[in-house]
């Protein structure tokens, strides 16, 4: 939906399962008339779309998305928003350090984001523009050597320098403006504000520069325009919060190297403090949140670094001593506890409060909360209802942010 025409605010569809097309479908048609009928009874919705790469190659350019268009437009729905992060399977089996492969080194990764990008295009309504999120470029783990990291950087430069090619040929011959979106996330090969600059200056801008001058005969100037322009970044609230890092720092330092922000994802990582009486049962609490599909990296900030073990379990066989924890599990958004452990619910605030603050800082607000069938049991709420919950519960504190800023 638009808020205050302004924003296009919805959820990912990566909640419901299905790695085939008719299975994506068959979600979509169940779940989103009940949602959009409890959010925006009486507006048009936006959707934050996830296709796997079959359900991709299933959809096609022909019959089936064509059908698909005129279901979105008879049930007042549109798509703006693609999440491109998980190629393959999401539900129900194990993902895990699998959810970066293909990675950006790969032909597969960049074959896979052009079509989403012809997708969206298709899909995309005029005068709306579209982003997709994707991988922070690989898993930091598969390269245990710098050599290695260099050589997937230099790929992944190359194969960004296409994409942002091919997005700058699709605006001049169509109209329509579309960006892709690196998430950075713990462990990825991209994991905070630093990463992600350093890529640019080191990798991305430079191999852009040479390549795009060659295919479009453009000055350096024009190449790191078109860059900043159609490779942004997916600020992950849940993210960057595990990278400890404060929302306004994040955006002065990217808007001071030109870099922008094509998506903002509204999530929630569990924070466990170590400050009171309870201390000795917060990581058995944590431990109730072990489960085997999804990573859930754990981070702890000491004496001004950050530290990130790989998975909860790794954490748990640590004995040792905490002051704080964050860990990479994307929990509800409207609640702030759970039994002794907190949320970061307080840094969505923080950026809802950025985006009155800040000139125009980003127009695509996904919520991305994929846990609801791994949470622990008691706080399985049913997932319509939940989603209802969390994009209303956004609503509200956006509107906040409005009221206090004196714009609403």
């Amino acid at each position: 939906m638009i808020l205050q025409d302004r924003y296009h605010l919805t959820y990912c569809t990566n909640i419901h399962p299905g790695e085939s097309w008719d299975d994506t479908f068959m979600q979509l048609r169940t779940h989103l008339p009940i949602i959009k009928k409890g959010c925006a009874p009486d507006a048009s919705f936006g959707i934050g779309l996830r296709l796997s790469n079959k359900a991709s190659i299933e959809l096609g350019f022909k019959e089936k998305i064509a059908e698909f268009s005129n279901w979105l437009s008879d049930n007042d729905l549109y798509v703006f928003t693609l999440n491109g992060f998980p190629y393959g399977d999401f539900h129900g089996q194990r993902v895990k350090d699998l959810v970066h492969a293909p990675d950006w080194s790969t032909y597969e990764r960049l074959e896979y984001t052009l079509r989403l990008v012809a997708q969206l295009a298709y899909l995309l309504p005029e005068g709306v523009s579209g982003g997709i999120s994707t991988s922070p470029i690989s898993y930091r783990h598969w390269h245990p050597t710098d050599e290695l990291k260099e050589i997937t950087f230099k790929k992944a430069a190359k194969n960004l320098a296409m994409v942002a090619e091919h997005l700058y040929n699709l605006e001049s011959e169509t109209g329509k403006y579309l960006h892709l979106d690196l998430e950075p996330e713990p462990d990825g090969l991209l994991e905070n504000s630093r990463d992600v600059i350093d890529f640019f200056r080191e990798y991305l801008l430079p191999v852009a520069a040479e390549y795009l001058q060659h295919r479009l005969d453009k000055s350096i100037d024009e190449t790191e325009e078109m860059v900043f322009k159609y490779i942004t970044v997916c600020y992950d609230v849940c993210h960057f919060a595990l990278a400890f890092e404060d929302p306004e720092q994040v955006i002065r330092r990217f808007k001071s190297t030109g870099i922008r922000i094509g998506k903002i994802q509204l999530s929630s990582a569990l924070k466990i403090v170590f400050n009171d009486e309870n201390d000795h049962l917060k990581l058995k609490e944590l431990a109730r949140f072990d489960e085997p599909t999804y990573l859930h990296q754990v981070t702890e900030k000491r004496k001004g670094k950050v530290r990130v073990y790989q998975d909860i379990p790794v954490l748990l066989d640590r004995n040792k001593e905490f002051d704080e924890l964050r860990a990479h599990f994307h929990v509800p958004l409207f609640m702030e506890r759970y039994g002794n452990l907190e949320s970061t619910q307080d840094q969505i605030i923080k950026v809802l409060k950025c985006l009155e603050q800040k000139e125009m800082l980003c127009d695509h607000l996904e919520i991305e909360t994929y846990t609801w069938e791994v949470l622990p049991r008691e706080y399985q709420l049913p997932l319509d209802e939940s989603v209802i919950r969390e994009i209303n519960w956004v609503k509200d504190k956006l509107k906040s942010a409005y009221e206090e800023d004196g714009s609403y």
